[in-house]
């Protein structure tokens, strides 16, 4: 996932959200072709962990230098620019980030994250209508591909427009009934909205599809608890718990 845009009503999601794109899911260390493209962005992307981002940027550069026609290459130094620019809002930083995002889109027009890191930007600087309009057009160019219309909803989501967040994932559903992404995401807004056995009949399909998602897991986990309080046991101290597990946000 690209680097989270929270700057709307979620600051302190954004911080995590942020935390998370530097563990691992923004960033491909392992898309390149070629072994010496590969070493360099796995150096690069422990080094961007270890917030060494310049030292980060020219590993990033030798990648892509092994291997120029791979967008990972690309999206990992979008990544790693538009992640200085968030802490030093240099124009330098932001010039440099928007065209590793294009240079990345350039080799692969589909590139799920490197949208996302794109509307990202533009939404961060205050241009919300390109950024719907890069992700609309991508979902009118390819009608059959649900990630335009899941990174649509989210965009939505993260401004506080769940209407035409569960639109979207609708939309995206209609393309792929089964897809645990879209799933997922509509049993998070139909949580917030209070619909919540309609919430956890969603996660329980997007795990069905996907059960490798502990944060949906554990959300299925307490509505189901919260649903049948027979499911909540006595703890040692006295007090109670839930027997199945906590209640993390789900992303």
């Amino acid at each position: 996932m690209p680097i989270p845009a929270q700057a709307f009503l979620w600051k302190h999601a954004y911080v995590l959200l942020l935390l998370a794109v530097a563990s691992g899911c923004l960033l491909s260390a392992g898309g390149c072709n070629g072994l010496a493209a590969q070493g360099m962005n796995a150096e690069g992307v422990r080094l961007f962990e270890q917030a060494r981002y310049e030292e980060a940027i020219d590993r990033f550069h030798k990648a892509i230098s092994e291997n120029p026609n791979n967008a990972d290459g690309y999206y990992n130094l979008a990544s790693a620019y538009h992640r200085l620019w968030t802490l030093n809002k240099r124009e330098t930083d932001l010039k440099q980030a928007d065209q590793y995002y294009r240079m990345c889109l350039d080799r692969n027009l589909n590139h799920r994250d490197c949208h996302r890191g794109l509307a990202v930007l533009m939404v961060e600087q205050g241009r919300r209508e390109e950024a719907f309009g890069l992700l609309e057009e991508w979902a009118q160019r390819e009608p059959t591909l649900p990630a335009p219309r899941i990174e649509l909803a989210r965009i939505y989501e993260e401004q506080g427009d769940l209407d035409n967040a569960k639109r979207y994932l609708l939309e995206a559903l209609a393309v792929d009934h089964d897809n645990a992404r879209a799933l997922a995401a509509l049993g998070r807004l139909r949580e917030q909205t209070g619909e919540t056995v309609q919430a956890l009949a969603d996660y329980q399909r997007s795990l069905w599809h996907d059960r490798f998602q502990p944060e949906v897991a554990a959300r299925a986990d307490a509505l189901k608890a919260a649903l049948n309080p027979r499911q909540m046991m006595t703890a040692p101290g006295g007090g109670t718990q839930i027997a199945t597990g906590g209640a993390t946000q789900v992303r």
